[in-house]
């Protein structure tokens, strides 16, 4: 399960963050992930309820999600389309010369604190 490595990063990274800017407390974490990243956002709750549950600064918190739509390039039409609904194959000119442009992504969008 990657799911625990990728909050394992997140907050360590927001631990970077409160560094420089000390809080009292996390009250919600909002990722940004990527439709063909991979995770499972249920193991990703999961994950965050297991770590979090025993930092005084994080406890309680909520993590939220919100996903990235997925669309990838093709590089011998230049059209842009859906790579849920059409995976690696361009539906204009059936060329597979295409690439991911958006949907892969894990990003911390928000965090609120006390």
């Amino acid at each position: 399960m990657h799911e625990l490595s990728l909050i394992t990063s997140v907050v360590d990274s927001l631990y970077d963050v409160f560094e420089k800017q000390p809080v009292r407390k996390v009250k919600s974490v909002t990722l940004s992930v990527g439709t063909v990243s991979g995770v499972v956002p249920h193991y990703l709750t999961e994950a965050w309820e297991w770590f979090t549950k025993d930092d005084d600064l994080f406890r309680g918190s909520e993590l939220k999600i919100e996903f990235i739509h997925a669309y990838t390039k093709c590089l011998d039409c230049g059209e842009e389309y859906d790579t849920i609904q059409y995976a690696k194959v361009c539906p204009h000119c059936h060329s597979d010369n295409t690439v991911l442009k958006q949907g892969n992504e894990l990003l911390i969008k928000e965090v609120e604190v006390e």
